[in-house]
């Protein structure tokens, strides 16, 4: 084992709303709120999903791939630096951008690699 799910990050446009919407289906509180990224989760120290602005937000269209699902997975670890080459060594491609710890899986689908949370346990063996 690499690391542990962090999130399921969803692109939108008004990441609040989105997050309001799924925290009433879903029966789970708003844990952290910022302009661009909110969490909804069954507390602040568990994983859940999060809504990060897209200013450029074009809604899929299922199931037409010229719209394509925009969501990525979040991936704590407990050290960045040793996850990227395990994940490099599986075949994930890294991607370039202002985020440097962003990569693609074999498929092409991006995920990122976080820092575990200080209020996460170690990360481990399975």
């Amino acid at each position: 084992m690499i690391g542990r799910l962090h999130h399921l990050v969803i692109d939108c446009p008004d990441p609040l709303s989105l997050a309001r919407f799924y925290s009433a289906l879903l029966g789970r509180p708003v844990t952290y709120r910022s302009e661009e990224f909110v969490v909804v989760a069954v507390n602040d120290h568990s994983s859940g999903l999060a809504f990060q602005r897209a200013a450029d937000h074009v809604p899929p269209r299922w199931p037409d791939p010229a719209h394509p699902q925009q969501m990525h997975l979040d991936v704590m670890v407990d050290d960045v630096e040793t996850a990227c080459e395990r994940v490099l060594d599986l075949g994930a491609t890294r991607l370039s951008g202002p985020d440097s710890h962003v990569y693609a899986d074999p498929a092409g689908h991006p995920f990122c690699l976080i820092p575990r949370p200080s209020w996460a346990a170690p990360i481990g063996p399975p």
